[in-house]
């Protein structure tokens, strides 16, 4: 159903015909940690997140999942040695 709350003609899965099924009925604002993703749309209340309807909980166990604007480390895998990993497949 189209959302008649926050983003006022967006398809929204809390829509019900008594209104927005999401805690506090209606979505929440982004916060700080949400910063330049563009996954954040202006409405006439302000602005708010086109994915999560509560970005501040995707937040509290460390990044967004769908954060455009945060890098992602990728911690380099440790060095086997070639020739031990031959012995040791040798082995079983």
């Amino acid at each position: 159903m189209l959302c008649d709350t926050v983003k006022k003609g967006v398809e929204c899965g809390f829509m019900t015909k008594k209104g927005c099924g999401f805690f506090g009925n209606s979505c929440h604002p982004v916060i700080e940690q949400c910063g330049d993703c563009n996954k954040i749309f202006e409405y006439e209340i302000g602005r708010y997140c086109k994915v999560y309807p509560d970005p501040k909980s995707k937040w509290m166990t460390g990044n967004c999942p769908t954060a455009s604007h945060v890098k992602i480390e990728i911690k380099e895998a440790q060095k086997t040695n070639p020739l031990k990993a031959s012995k040791r497949a040798s082995k079983k």
